[in-house]
């Protein structure tokens, strides 16, 4: 069990979705933070609610997650101002749009750069302080979409499944050596977030309806909200739960996907539709 009241934690994305509602509910049950995001105002934005709200001790870091020279200086940033830092949240992430055909090589390295080896490289960073103190934690925020992967997905589901798996062999070898750091990997479903509305399109996609299209569906889908969602985290950290599910949603695709492996997909599009356009004939 990791006891979040006096710890110091750790927050990648933090300045809007999840990551805000994890840093605002962290500080309200008794947390210090480190505060990571691209969006200096946001972080500005959430340190300041923080502050009105209590004495908890925040300090904000502009961070770009794909870049690893700048995760290992905010590593040493935080550790720096909080010594006794003990929990790390991989949180932060972003979306592509596009099936295979339609994004290029470099859109899904930008998109791994965050997605996974930004959580390896954080990881990486802090492990050695996180090892010393008595109670650690690693939280790394994967998706349903780790666990199922609908049609449109390639780049963003390759990204969580690996995340999955690193997280998942990496807890086995930190159990194995008995380290007192543990490791939780979190599988939101629908959460009510910007992600996709962020979201970049690939290369070859130039239909702006579909995207209107998906972002409504998105949106209509996204019933758990941020607030419920970094509940569901930080209580699973409190209960040391390797695997943090969030949403009735992503309950059910996960048994789903236990219960037929190999053809989970045609039952989810008969219950939630598809949008999965045909590859364009070329022309000659």
């Amino acid at each position: 069990m990791t006891t979040i009241s006096g710890s110091a934690v750790a927050v990648t994305g933090a300045a809007s979705g999840i990551g805000r509602a994890l840093a605002l509910e962290l500080a309200a049950r008794g947390a210090d933070l480190a505060l990571a995001d691209r969006d200096e105002a946001g972080l500005a934005t959430v340190a300041a609610e923080i502050g009105k709200a209590g004495a908890r001790k925040v300090t904000v870091h502009r961070v770009d997650i794909g870049v690893a020279g700048e995760i290992a200086g905010f590593a040493e940033a935080a550790i720096g101002a909080h010594p006794s830092l003990n929990i790390l949240i991989n949180n932060a992430g972003v979306a592509l749009l596009g099936q295979f055909h339609e994004i290029d090589q470099a859109q899904m390295e930008w998109l791994f750069n965050i997605n996974f080896w930004g959580a390896v490289h954080a990881t990486r960073a802090f492990l050695p302080q996180l090892a010393q103190q008595r109670e650690a934690h690693v939280v790394n925020v994967s998706s349903i979409f780790g666990i199922v992967a609908p049609p449109g997905q390639t780049a963003y589901c390759a990204s969580k499944f690996a995340l999955r798996g690193f997280s998942e062999s990496l807890r086995h070898e930190l159990a194995a050596a008995g380290s007192a750091v543990r490791l939780s990997v979190v599988h939101p479903g629908g959460v009510a977030t910007n992600i996709v509305r962020n979201s970049r399109s690939g290369v070859g996609v130039s239909d702006n309806a579909r995207r209107a299209r998906l972002i409504e569906r998105f949106d209509a889908a996204a019933r758990t909200t941020p607030t419920a969602a970094a509940r569901t985290i930080i209580d699973g950290i409190e209960n040391n739960r390797p695997r943090i599910l969030i949403g009735r949603d992503a309950r059910l695709m996960d048994l789903l996907q236990r219960f037929l492996p190999a053809t989970y997909w045609s039952v989810l599009q008969r219950r939630l539709g598809s949008e999965t356009p045909q590859p364009e004939k070329s022309s000659r």
